[in-house]
């Protein structure tokens, strides 16, 4: 069974095909793996997919989500607090 699936990549949205498995591991060994994705953050899908990718010597196309952080500064703006003034005036422009 396949499913489209959309991942970031060099901050595109970029489609690509997943398949979904199943397997099966020891009570003790699927307790592990959820405890260290959660450790990681990620999910326990995510985690398996990373695990495969390091063994087959591949990098992982999930980008760090801190990535985005302090990309540039704002000088003084806050778009936040006008936020309606400026939708406004773009819905005006637009008609």
């Amino acid at each position: 069974m396949f499913q489209n699936c959309f991942a970031q990549r060099g901050g595109y949205d970029v489609a690509i095909m997943m398949t979904r498995m199943q397997i099966t591991l020891r009570a003790e060994e699927q307790r592990r793996a959820r405890a260290r994705a959660a450790e990681l953050g990620v999910s326990f899908a995510e985690y398996i997919r990373r695990l495969i990718a390091r063994d087959l010597g591949e990098t992982t196309t999930t980008p760090e989500v801190d990535a985005i952080f302090d990309l540039g500064t704002s000088s003084g703006s806050d778009v936040a607090a006008n936020k309606d003034a400026y939708l406004g005036a773009a819905l005006e422009v637009s008609r």
